[in-house]
């Protein structure tokens, strides 16, 4: 399974966002191309077994009911959104470190993949995406006949 990375600004994205925690949101206007695209990125593993591929993706305070799971046209999106409390600021000074919007992660399916049986499951945190595999077809030997 082949991880499709595309993301041309993500690291100007990612400056927009930490002056934005910095001063409050008021410096920049948030209209970049990568931060409409997606706030954070989940950290993903990926593994291959016998039956199934399986995608382990971290999202720590993400609802089951903000996660949407497509595969299209030989590709896997895991898209959604992470929402958190504010809290009062009470001391004149505010420190965030979590990240909250929306997010995007996408993967080029092989072409052994069943998309249509494909699950997911959201616990703790973890979604795990099962994407099943075609059963593999022994070719068919052909008896060659003598005249």
């Amino acid at each position: 399974m082949n991880i499709v990375h595309y993301e041309p600004w993500r690291l100007m994205g990612r400056l927009h966002r930490e002056i934005d925690q910095l001063f409050g949101a008021s410096v920049t206007s948030g209209n970049s191309a990568a931060g409409q695209l997606a706030a954070w990125t989940p950290s993903v593993d990926v593994r291959e077994e016998p039956e199934s591929f399986i995608v382990h993706a971290d999202l720590p305070g993400v609802e089951a009911k903000d996660i949407q799971v497509t595969a299209d046209k030989g590709v896997l999106t895991i898209r959604g959104a992470r929402h958190l409390e504010r809290g009062e600021n009470r001391k004149g000074y505010e420190r965030l470190e979590r990240i909250e919007g929306e997010f995007l992660r996408r993967f080029t399916l092989p072409e052994n993949a069943r998309a249509e049986a494909i699950k997911a499951r959201h616990t703790n945190g973890v979604l795990e995406v099962v994407i099943p595999k075609v059963p593999v077809t022994e070719p068919r030997r052909v008896n060659v006949e003598v005249n």
